[in-house]
C-alpha cells in the first residue's frame, strides 16, 4: 500500500470484471476499510462446490491496517462470505438493522456470532471507521435497507452506490429523494463508484409498485395451483404477493428456508406487518387447487431449492397439468441452463409457465441508463469508477458516463490498486486476487490441488490398481483393477482383464525400484485405457510388497 499522506486509494478484491462476490477496499493514511464481503455461486468449473469466496490474502497480510467492514445491503453477493471470513478478519461489521439481522443469523448458523462484532447503524446515520467518515444513504433495490455510502476523507469524498435503482413507488422503505441526492452533490463528490449491471438497458428498470398489477392479472387468470418463485430476499415482492393472495382469495404457502428467514428478520425490523398468515405445504395440498398460492425459492435453477424439488415431485407441494408457475425474477447470467432444465421438467408435467417475457411480473433492482444519467446530474462527480459488472459492463458504463458529461472515468479490474485522489485517478499497483471454494466445511483454493484433481476425475474418470509383488519383484497373485467413470460400459469386464494384464506385464518389465515400478504400472494401465477409450484417466496404484 502507498504510504503517502492524504491519498485516497481503492482496490476491488471482487465484483469488478464479474457480477457477484463484491469486496471493495478504500485506503487512506495507511488504513483500510472494506465495503461488502460477498460470494458468487459455483458453476461446472467447480464440481461438487456450491459457494465461491473471495481470496482476501491482500488485506489478510496487513490485518493491523483494517479498521472495519461496512455493508451496503443484505444480498448474498455482498454478505455471503462473512460467515466464513469475518472471524479471521477480526474487525467490526457495520450494517443497518435488517442487514445486520441477516448477518447475525448467518453467524449463528456457523456458531461464531459471539466472536464477530456487529454495530447496527440506522439508515441515514453518520458514523466513523478509523480515518473514514461514513453516511448510509437509503436507496431503492430488491431488498430492504439497500444503502449507498458517502465516504469522507481529507483527500476526497466518494459516493459508493452499492446496488440501486430509482423507484417512484417503492413498496418497502423510503429512498433518498432527488433533493437529498442533489444536496449531497452540493457538498462536492469527487468520485462516484457505481453499479454497472444494467448499463446496456436504454430504459429505466421500473417501479416495484407496478408489479402488483401484473402478478394480480397472471394469478387471477390461473385455474389451478399457482407457484410463484422469486428471490427470497425481495421482501417487497413478498409483500406484494401477500396482497395478491388476499385479493385473489388464495391461501398463502411459503416453501423454502431462506424465505422463512427473510420473513422472520423483516418482521423483527418492522416490515411485512400486514403479511397474511401462511399455511403449511401439507395444509395447502388439502385445499382446493384454485385456493392456494405458493411462494417458493429456486427461480435460478438451484438443485436443492424448493422449486427444483416441486418440479421433480420430491416436495410436499405437488403440481399437475393445468397448474401455473410464475417466475417473478430475472435470469442471472450463467443460470440459463439450470433454469431451462427445471422449466422443461415442469413443461413435461403440463404446467403452464409465466416469465417476465410474457407478463409484467418482475422489475430489476439495478439502474438502466436513464437512472444513471439522473444520478450523475444530482451528484455531479468529478470521476466515475464503474464496478459491479463484467468488463463489457464496466467499459460501456465508462463510455456512457463520459457521454453524459462526467469529466473523467477509470475502468479497473479486480486487484487493480487505484489512487483516486489527489489529482487524476491512476492505477498504481496490483493486489493478489483469486477465488476460494467452500467444499463441505473446508475452504480451499479454487485452483488448488483438490479441485484440479476433481476436475480431472470428472473429465477423464479414475482407475485404481492394486498389485502385490514378492521380494523378487514378481507379481504375487493377480493385479486388481477398479473403475470409476471409465466409458467401457458392457465391455467393462474385458477392459478390466486387459488392464490387469497390462499391470502384470509392467511388473515383469524388470524395474527393481518400487517408485519406478509404481510409475511403470500407472503408465501401462493409462495407455490401456487410452487405447480402449481415447481418454487419459487418473490412475492410482497401490503397490504391496509381500
Amino acid at each position: 500500500m502507498s504510504k503517502k499522506k492524504n491519498e485516497l486509494l481503492f482496490c476491488a478484491l471482487g465484483g469488478s470484471g464479474e457480477i457477484g462476490m463484491n469486496v471493495n477496499l478504500y485506503g487512506h493514511d495507511g488504513r483500510w476499510v472494506m465495503v461488502d464481503c460477498g460470494v458468487t455461486f459455483a458453476d461446472h468449473q467447480y464440481p461438487g462446490i456450491d459457494l465461491v469466496l473471495p481470496d482476501l490474502s491482500f488485506i489478510e497480510d496487513q490485518l493491523d491496517t483494517l479498521d472495519g467492514i461496512v455493508i451496503t445491503h443484505g444480498h448474498e453477493d455482498h454478505i455471503g462470505a462473512l460467515p466464513y471470513l469475518a472471524d479471521d478478519l477480526g474487525v467490526p461489521i457495520y450494517a443497518t438493522p435488517f442487514t445486520a439481522g441477516l448477518i447475525r443469523h448467518k453467524l449463528e448458523e456457523e456458531r461464531i456470532a459471539d466472536r464477530v462484532k456487529i454495530r447496527v447503524i440506522q439508515p441515514g446515520e453518520a458514523f466513523r471507521v478509523g480515518p473514514f467518515g461514513f453516511e448510509f444513504v437509503p436507496m431503492s433495490h430488491s431488498i430492504p435497507e439497500a444503502n449507498a455510502l458517502v465516504i469522507e476523507t481529507p483527500a476526497g469524498r466518494v459516493f459508493h452506490t452499492g446496488d440501486w435503482k430509482l423507484d417512484a413507488a417503492p413498496v418497502i422503505g423510503t429512498p433518498a429523494s432527488p433533493e437529498q441526492l442533489t444536496a449531497i452533490g452540493d457538498r462536492g463528490i469527487d468520485v462516484l463508484v457505481c453499479d454497472s449491471t444494467n448499463v446496456f438497458n436504454a430504459e429505466a428498470s421500473g417501479s416495484e409498485g407496478t408489479v402488483q398489477t401484473g402478478l394480480l392479472e397472471a394469478i387471477s387468470a390461473a385455474r389451478g395451483r399457482v407457484v410463484v418463485t422469486t428471490f427470497a430476499s425481495n421482501a417487497s415482492r413478498l409483500h406484494t404477493l401477500g396482497q395478491v393472495a388476499v385479493e385473489t382469495g388464495r391461501a398463502l404457502c411459503v416453501a423454502g428456508r431462506s424465505l422463512d428467514r427473510i420473513i422472520k428478520v423483516a418482521r423483527a425490523c418492522g416490515y411485512l406487518k400486514d403479511f397474511p398468515d401462511t399455511v403449511s405445504p401439507e395444509e395447502a395440498m388439502r385445499m382446493p387447487r384454485n385456493k392456494v398460492l405458493v411462494v417458493a425459492t429456486g427461480g435460478q435453477g438451484e438443485d436443492r431449492a424448493a422449486l427444483a424439488r416441486i418440479a421433480t415431485g420430491n416436495h410436499p407441494i405437488k403440481l399437475e397439468s393445468g397448474d401455473t408457475v410464475i417466475f417473478s425474477s430475472k435470469q442471472i447470467p450463467g443460470n440459463e441452463v439450470a433454469i431451462g432444465r427445471i422449466q422443461n421438467t415442469l413443461a413435461g408435467r403440463g404446467v403452464k409457465m409465466v416469465t417476465e417475457k410474457q407478463a409484467h411480473v418482475h422489475v430489476s433492482g439495478h439502474p438502466g441508463q436513464p437512472e444513471l444519467e439522473a444520478l450523475y446530474g444530482w451528484l455531479r462527480p468529478r470521476i466515475l469508477v464503474p464496478v459491479h459488472g463484467e468488463m463489457r459492463h464496466l467499459m460501456e458504463h465508462a463510455r456512457f458516463g463520459l457521454s453524459k458529461g462526467i469529466p473523467e472515468t477509470l475502468v479497473q479490474n479486480d486487484g487493480d490498486l487505484v489512487r483516486l485522489a489527489p489529482g487524476a485517478p491512476a492505477k498504481i499497483g496490483h493486489a493478489p486476487v483469486g477465488r476460494l471454494v467452500l467444499d463441505g466445511d473446508v475452504i480451499l483454493p479454487a485452483d488448488g490441488g483438490t479441485i484440479n484433481e476433481r476436475r480431472r476425475i470428472s473429465l477423464h474418470g479414475q482407475i485404481s490398481v492394486a498389485v502385490a509383488v514378492g521380494k523378487n519383484r514378481r507379481v504375487a497373485g493377480s493385479p486388481q483393477v477398479r473403475l470409476q467413470g471409465i466409458p467401457v460400459e458392457e465391455e467393462r469386464d474385458a477392459f478390466i482383464a486387459d488392464a490387469e494384464d497390462a499391470a502384470a506385464e509392467a511388473v515383469s518389465g524388470g524395474a527393481r525400484d518400487m517408485d519406478r515400478l509404481r510409475e511403470d504400472i500407472r503408465l501401462a494401465v493409462r495407455r490401456c485405457a487410452t487405447r480402449w477409450t481415447g481418454k487419459k484417466p487418473v490412475v492410482d496404484v497401490l503397490l504391496l510388497e509381500v
